[in-house]
């Protein structure tokens, strides 16, 4: 039987409001990105508590984030890693950036998080010095997977968990005659998964709050 879209929400709040402890700093931080007329590109409360255990599951001491946005998911994955932990995070909009580093001050967690401005596919090659990472979070313009892909094997080690968010596209993703470069990035990024003898990987699709979507979760052999 369907259910509708208010369900899905409603579940969400009820299991959040269940297992999540409420957090001012956090309903802070999507108010200011709000504000600040940022697109609603942040994650729910329960997939940011979702990358924090993940984070926390795999003992992540270094983590690479492409896609800041306004620094939410950013927060949520500082906050899991121990004294001396980082977060490398890249955001191409300047303004986002800004927005996040006052989320990110707000939050009391800078000194864990250095953000990067720039199209990523150009400050990827940057961060070869800082390899491996223990975990990435792929969270940002869809087309571009595939090179993200590319680099996050460059600057992963063994173990490595690589996470790519948004892959469902309300189903587009099954459509191979997709005109939409979304839809083709995110082909491309499974074909690439799939053909990759480093890469053991599943992937999810989920409802809820954020609609209809899904994410894939992949470990460095």
């Amino acid at each position: 039987m369907y259910q509708s879209e208010d369900q899905w929400k409603q579940v969400d709040a009820y299991m959040a409001g269940k297992l999540i402890a409420e957090d001012p700093v956090m309903d802070a931080v999507l108010q200011r990105n709000a504000d600040a007329e940022l697109p609603n590109h942040d994650v729910a409360v329960n997939q940011g508590k979702l990358l924090n255990l993940f984070a926390q599951m795999c003992g992540a001491r270094h983590v690479l984030e492409i896609g800041t946005f306004g620094g939410y998911s950013t927060i949520w994955l500082a906050r899991a890693l121990p004294e001396g932990g980082k977060v490398v995070t890249l955001e191409y909009s300047a303004k986002h950036a800004e927005v996040a580093q006052q989320n990110i001050d707000a939050a009391g967690v800078a000194e864990k998080i250095e953000i990067l401005i720039g199209a990523a596919a150009e400050t990827l090659p940057q961060l070869q010095d800082c390899a491996p990472f223990d975990l990435i979070f792929i969270d940002a313009d869809k087309p571009n997977n595939p090179v993200y892909l590319e680099w996050a094997l460059k600057l992963s080690r063994k173990g490595t968990v690589i996470i790519g968010d948004n892959v469902v596209r309300n189903g587009a993703v099954t459509d191979p005659q997709s005109e939409d470069a979304n839809v083709i990035g995110v082909r491309r990024f499974f074909d690439m998964m799939a053909a990759e003898p480093r890469l053991e990987a599943t992937a999810l699709q989920t409802v809820g709050s954020k609609g209809w979507d899904g994410f894939t979760l992949a470990i460095v052999k």
